[in-house]
């Protein structure tokens, strides 16, 4: 079982995201986490867009990197670029990895309607749901 970190600044969307198919997906091989280096708040978008795929993530919460200090990670992936810059370093040497995805709340931002906000969401959702089936063997691949 390996166990997972996707790390994000707010662990509003994209790091819940990846949680939610981890465990959706991967469940009997992943033990998946997801926590922000600034939390703000589960993303009641990100909440529906999952929903619309099957997987109910209502009942996470989103936390601060720092509440997850005692567990030992094999992988932390970072699903922005800054949490990527920011992450911390992890006793037990977790592996750092990046995998960046558009931030669906900026890309919805001009958006007149809900339908109109949810279209990035589904987008990055479909995206996360692609890397997320890759796991653990796209990880454990020595880099080039």
């Amino acid at each position: 079982m390996h166990r997972i970190l996707f790390l994000c600044t707010g662990n509003a969307c994209r790091s819940q995201m990846a949680e939610g198919w981890a465990r959706h997906l991967k469940g009997d091989r992943i033990e998946a986490h997801s926590a922000g280096i600034e939390p703000a708040g589960l993303d009641p978008l990100a909440v529906r867009a999952m929903a619309e795929a099957g997987v109910d993530i209502s009942g996470h919460r989103s936390k601060h990197v720092d509440q997850l200090r005692g567990v030992r990670f094999d992988y932390v992936v970072t699903v922005c670029g800054n949490a990527h810059e920011r992450c911390p370093v992890f006793a037990g040497g977790a592996s750092v990895v990046h995998v960046g995805f558009d931030d669906p709340p900026r890309l919805a931002a001009g958006a007149k309607t809900d339908q109109e906000r949810l279209i990035p969401y589904r987008r990055v959702r479909d995206q996360v749901r692609a890397f997320v089936q890759t796991l653990p063997e796209s990880l454990e691949k020595p880099a080039p």
